[in-house]
């Protein structure tokens, strides 16, 4: 099941096979909720929709992709002896919950000093947590080498499945919200924006989408500015679950043939956001989940009037950065 098992851009998902993940997926998750809070809508000038995926049982839209990926492979007796993930929590725990409902042994590697709280909440979920590398690219490149050390399945961060499997929740909110004009969404690799992409192609509609990166990890924005790949020294953000240094060639392809544009958020404006959510909605966001309100809110005099979607994926909030945002003036 080596990338790509379809070619996304020259035989697109259908509606029908984001129903049939979604049938597999809604096993283990129901759908997430859309809310329009008055208040942020009242904050950003126009109507503001968060898609909630912080409400499911890890906290992001992840885990939708590694539940439908892990069950076509444990289905196909691909991963007899284990799968292995590069992460630096999300994804991870994405992975974790789908190998333990489908009996594979699950082992994900992370960088050193990646988010406590996350590496436990790996653990928890019953997988072998390795932290090797100074941050997520260099992970990956011990990851390969234990896959292929222990004949473990490696799961990419951006497959086609993955695509498919998280894109449910864009098929949800597309369903759900009629008429948006523009969504939001956070990018690390790039699965959930290529997921809303699908989504959207899918259901025939004109809805614009716009990547958010931080500032200080915008490999992908770069990337899809330029005619080149590019990657960066470093990805030193505070939201962990978008600091990528090398985005993935077949990620930037496809996105490309839909996306509109990508924004840059700092890190104040992370942090800004995150306390907006907990003020405006009381709901808790990580830097990643918070990235695509942040960039609504310095986008706000493009949209006023207008239905705008935000994507709240990654609730996993530490302590410390709790702190930090409470701290942050609005």
């Amino acid at each position: 099941m080596d990338f790509p098992i379809r070619d996304l851009i020259a035989q697109p998902l259908r509606v029908a096979e984001f129903e049939t993940a979604a049938d597999t997926i809604y096993q283990a998750l129901k759908p997430s909720p859309q809310i329009n809070w008055p208040l942020l809508s009242a904050r950003c000038g126009c109507e503001v929709w968060v898609k909630h995926e912080n409400h499911l049982p890890t906290g992001a839209f992840k885990v939708r992709g590694g539940l439908w990926f892990v069950h076509q492979l444990s289905s196909g007796g691909h991963v007899k002896r284990g799968v292995i993930a590069t992460t630096r929590g999300n994804h991870g725990q994405s992975i974790a919950l789908a190998a333990a409902r489908n009996g594979v042994r699950a082992v994900v590697v992370v960088p050193k000093g990646n988010n406590r709280d996350k590496n436990d909440a790996m653990r928890a979920l019953g997988a072998e947590l390795i932290e090797l590398g100074d941050d997520f690219d260099s992970a990956r490149v011990h990851s390969a080498r234990i896959a292929a050390e222990r004949g473990l399945y490696p799961l990419p961060s951006f497959h086609a499945s993955l695509v498919q499997g998280v894109g449910t929740y864009a098929w949800e909110f597309f369903r759900e919200v009629s008429e948006l004009d523009v969504i939001y969404a956070p990018v690390g690799l790039g699965s959930g924006l290529a997921g809303l992409l699908a989504a959207r192609n899918a259901l025939g509609l004109n809805t614009e989408l716009v990547g958010v990166v931080a500032e200080k990890a915008d490999a992908y924005a770069s990337s899809f500015e330029g005619d080149d790949l590019v990657s960066t020294v470093s990805a030193d953000t505070l939201a962990d679950g978008l600091a990528v240094r090398v985005p993935s060639a077949e990620a930037l392809a496809y996105l490309r043939t839909g996306i509109s544009r990508f924004v840059r958020v700092s890190e104040d404006a992370i942090l800004a956001a995150i306390n907006v959510y907990l003020s405006d909605t009381h709901n808790l966001a990580e830097g990643a989940g918070a990235a695509p309100l942040a960039a609504l809110l310095a986008e706000r005099e493009r949209h006023v009037g207008k239905r705008v979607g935000v994507v709240l994926s990654g609730g996993n909030l530490d302590r410390d950065m709790l702190r930090r945002a409470i701290e942050h003036s609005i």
